[in-house]
């Protein structure tokens, strides 16, 4: 079976939320069959950092919407959006 990566922009509610209790949020959150494969931070404006996680998901999971809806649902996530896919 095929798996599918992508990379995901998830901007936290203000530059006061800590990136490392979020970031544990996120990995706790994913639905079954996904892992992130590494996260990388982007500083965006005025202290605001971003966060930057490749999530690999099974290909028959219906893509990366659970995980995008899992992760807009938690606390101090702004938005999610989806910046690159691919199949591995």
């Amino acid at each position: 079976m095929a798996k599918v990566a992508a990379k995901l922009k998830v901007m936290p509610t203000s530059p006061e939320v800590d990136l490392d209790a979020l970031q544990e949020r996120l990995e706790t959150s994913l639905p079954e069959g996904a892992k992130i494969n590494g996260v990388e931070r982007e500083e965006v404006a005025f202290g605001l950092v971003s966060l930057h996680p490749t999530v690999i998901v099974p290909d028959d999971a219906g893509g990366t919407e659970t995980v995008e809806e899992e992760f807009a649902g938690l606390e101090d996530v702004e938005s999610v959006e989806v910046e690159n896919v691919g199949r591995i």
